[in-house]
C-alpha cells in the first residue's frame, strides 16, 4: 500500500505545461499536501475509511515525452490513522499489516503511458506486506504552477482497488481495498 502510495504515479498525468523536471512529493514532513486515503468494507454493512500519514517519494515528468516520466513513492504502513486509536493499533498487528514484520510498502512505476485529455496509465510494483505484485491505474492532472510558497508545484490524483488477499492480508468480510492517491510535487 505504501508504494502504493501508487498515487504517485498519479503525478504523472501532469500532461502539460513543463519540461522534463525532477519532484520531491510534499508529504511527511513537508506540508502534508500528499495523502493516500483508502475505504474499506466495514463488516458487510459500511465503509471504513482512513488514511496514511507517512507518504514520501519523487517522480520525474516530461510533458514531451510521457514514456520517460517516471514515479516511487514510499508509504509508512505503521502511519495508518483511522480516527481511531485502539483501531489503528490493532491494525498495525499481524492481524493484518504487520507494520514490526514489514515496515514498508510502495510503488515504483514501470511504465506510463498518455492517454489523451489529461489521463495517463500507470504500471509499476506495488508492494504492501512483503508481497510484491504488477498492477496498473490511471492517473489525472490536478493542476501545476508557482505556489506562495516561491517553488513550482504539480499534482495528480489516481484510484486503485486491490484485493489485500493477494498480498497475504486477511480482511473480511470482502478482501477490497480502494485507494486514493493525491499526490503534490514540488519541482527541483
Amino acid at each position: 500500500m505504501k508504494k502504493l502510495v501508487l498515487g504517485t504515479a498519479v503525478l504523472l498525468a501532469m500532461m502539460g505545461s513543463v519540461n522534463a523536471a525532477e519532484y520531491v512529493i510534499d508529504g511527511t514532513g513537508g506540508g502534508m499536501h500528499s495523502s493516500v486515503n483508502f475505504r474499506a468494507s466495514h463488516l458487510g454493512i459500511s465503509s471504513l475509511w482512513g488514511r496514511f500519514d507517512g507518504v514520501t517519494g519523487h517522480f520525474s515528468f516530461d510533458a514531451s515525452n510521457i514514456a520517460a516520466s517516471k514515479i516511487m513513492v514510499d508509504i509508512n504502513p505503521a502511519s495508518i490513522n483511522t480516527n481511531l486509536e485502539a483501531r489503528d493499533t490493532h491494525l498495525k498487528t499481524g492481524d493484518y499489516l504487520d507494520v514490526e514484520k514489514f515496515p514498508t510498502a510502495g510503488f515504483v512505476s514501470t511504465a506510463i503511458a498518455d492517454m489523451g485529455a489529461g489521463k495517463i496509465q500507470v504500471t509499476g510494483t506495488f508492494t504492501l506486506h512483503g508481497v510484491s505484485k504488477e498492477i496498473s491505474f490511471v492517473a489525472v492532472s490536478t493542476g501545476a504552477g508557482d505556489s506562495p510558497f516561491g517553488d513550482y508545484r504539480a499534482g495528480f490524483e489516481g484510484e486503485i482497488v486491490i484485493n489485500v488477499a493477494d498480498y497475504g492480508i486477511n480482511l473480511l468480510p470482502k478482501p477490497e481495498l480502494s485507494l486514493w492517491l493525491a499526490i503534490e510535487g514540488i519541482r527541483q
